[in-house]
C-alpha cells in the first residue's frame, strides 16, 4: 500500500511511517521541514518527501499523486501547537479532502482527540470530567477538532476517524483497546506509537469505515 502521511514529522507521524515501513508499504511524507525527518526515514527508497503547508493547501495535491500515480489512502496526524493556528485542522482537513476527490482517492484516516463526540454517544464520567477541563482550558482546539471531523463526515471519502484519549511516549507495545463504544476514564492514555500501529490496522484491515474509533492502551 502507499500511504500519504499528512504531518509525518510530527510526535505521532514519525513512528506511523515508521511502522508503516516495516510493514512493507510505501510511504509518501507530507512536511513542513524535511530535517526533522529521522535520516533513516529521509533515505528509505519506499519513501517520497514532499515539502508543502497543509494549512495553505500547498503541496497537498502533489503529496497525493505529484508522480501521476495517486496513493492508496491519506492518513491526517497533524497536531494544535500553542504557535499554530486556531482552525488547523479544519482548513488541512478541507485542503486534503478536495485533493483526495480531485485525484481519486477514497480512504482516508484523521487523528482527533476522544474529546470529539458523537450525537447520543454515551459518556463515562471520566469522559464527562475530561470534556468539560477541554472546553474550560483548551476550546479553540476542541471547536477545530469538531469542525473537521463534521466536514470529514460530510465527505465522499470513506473516512475513519480515530479518537485519542491523553497521547504519549510510552514505547510501542502493541497492547491497546480500541472500539466504538469504548469507556475512557480520565486516566485513560495510549501511546503515540500505539495510536499509529491502531492507524495502520486500519487501513490493512479496511476497519471501521464510516466509524469513529476510540483508542487507548491496555490497563
Amino acid at each position: 500500500m502507499r500511504i500519504a502521511v499528512i504531518g509525518a514529522t510530527g510526535r505521532t507521524g514519525v513512528p506511523l511511517v515508521e511502522q508503516a515501513l516495516e510493514r512493507g508499504h510505501e510511504v509518501v511524507a507530507f512536511v513542513r521541514d524535511e530535517a526533522k525527518l529521522p535520516s533513516a526515514v529521509r533515505t528509505d527508497d519506499r519513501v517520497t518527501v514532499v515539502a508543502g503547508d497543509a494549512y495553505t493547501g500547498e503541496g497537498v495535491g502533489h503529496a497525493l499523486a505529484g508522480d501521476g500515480d495517486p496513493v492508496d489512502a491519506v492518513v491526517s496526524v497533524l497536531g494544535q501547537t500553542s504557535a499554530g493556528p486556531d482552525d488547523l485542522l479544519t482548513e488541512a482537513g478541507r485542503h486534503v479532502v478536495a485533493a483526495m476527490e480531485e485525484h481519486g482517492v477514497d480512504r482516508f484516516v484523521t487523528l482527533v482527540g476522544a474529546g470529539v463526540r458523537e450525537e447520543g454517544e454515551s459518556v463515562s464520567l471520566g469522559g464527562r470530567t475530561m470534556g468539560a477541563l477541554l472546553k474550560l482550558m483548551a476550546r479553540s482546539v476542541l471547536d477545530d477538532a469538531k469542525e473537521h471531523v463534521e466536514m470529514v463526515r460530510a465527505s465522499d471519502t470513506r473516512w475513519t476517524v480515530v479518537r485519542g484519549p491523553r497521547l504519549t511516549e510510552g514505547a510501542h507495545t502493541g497492547q491497546f483497546r480500541h472500539g466504538t463504544d469504548l469507556s475512557l476514564g480520565v486516566r485513560a492514555a495510549a501511546a503515540r506509537a500505539n495510536v499509529a500501529d491502531f492507524v495502520l490496522d486500519c487501513l490493512e484491515e479496511d476497519l471501521y469505515v464510516h466509524e469513529m474509533p476510540k483508542v487507548a492502551d491496555d490497563r
